[in-house]
């Protein structure tokens, strides 16, 4: 398959499972979302981890904020990411509450890196929650195109757990030619109502 085809069809399918994000109601989202983050604080991965990186959730992603909350109260270390500018890469820095953080150009929260510490990412045993508009069961996801946490999960030692509502599930990234040699797979996705492991 050509890169223009591979191309086209992940525009189709992000806007095809935007589609999908968007037809469920908020009130829908939120009983999801804390199944989703419910489920993911009893996951061996997540009760192993000292440290959590964990995006802050935007608009209508799979709502983080519970489970941050959740890790804080479990006495976790948090880290969220900021996307340093002109590049593929993300910078983790420390949060101990959502006050302070700054809208990014995306319009995602980051945190501010004057007045935040920057942590390693690979303080062992750590876990990275994931964001996708889809997952299959084998741990591909399909972003939003800018290709941060390939490049961030090619280096990173620790596990790695997408989020993803059942709704927003693919049967194969692969089959739908969606997928390049780059594509970093998760270990684990969570949904509301399962962990698939592959």
């Amino acid at each position: 398959m050509d890169d223009n085809t591979s191309r086209e069809r992940k525009t189709e399918l992000r806007r095809q499972f935007r589609r999908v994000r968007a037809e469920l109601s908020p009130s829908d989202r939120t009983v999801i979302d804390a199944a989703i983050c419910e489920r993911l604080s009893s996951t061996a991965e997540y009760q192993a981890a000292r440290v959590v990186l964990c995006y802050v959730s935007f608009g209508a992603e799979v709502d983080t904020h519970p489970l941050i909350e959740r890790a804080w109260a479990d006495g976790k270390v948090v880290a969220a990411p900021r996307c340093v500018p002109g590049t593929r890469d993300m910078e983790w820095y420390r949060i101990t509450s959502f006050d302070g953080l700054l809208r990014s150009a995306f319009g995602v929260q980051e945190p501010d890196p004057h007045t935040m510490p920057q942590l390693d990412a690979d303080v062992a045993p750590s876990l990275v929650v994931v964001p996708g508009l889809t997952f299959d069961a084998s741990g591909f996801r399909l972003g939003y195109g800018g290709g941060f946490y390939d490049v961030f999960l090619s280096t990173f030692h620790g596990a790695a757990v997408g989020l993803c509502r059942e709704a927003q599930l693919s049967a194969s990234l692969p089959d739908a030619g969606v997928t390049d040699a780059h594509d970093r797979r998760v270990d684990a996705v969570v949904t509301e109502s399962r962990v698939l492991r592959h």
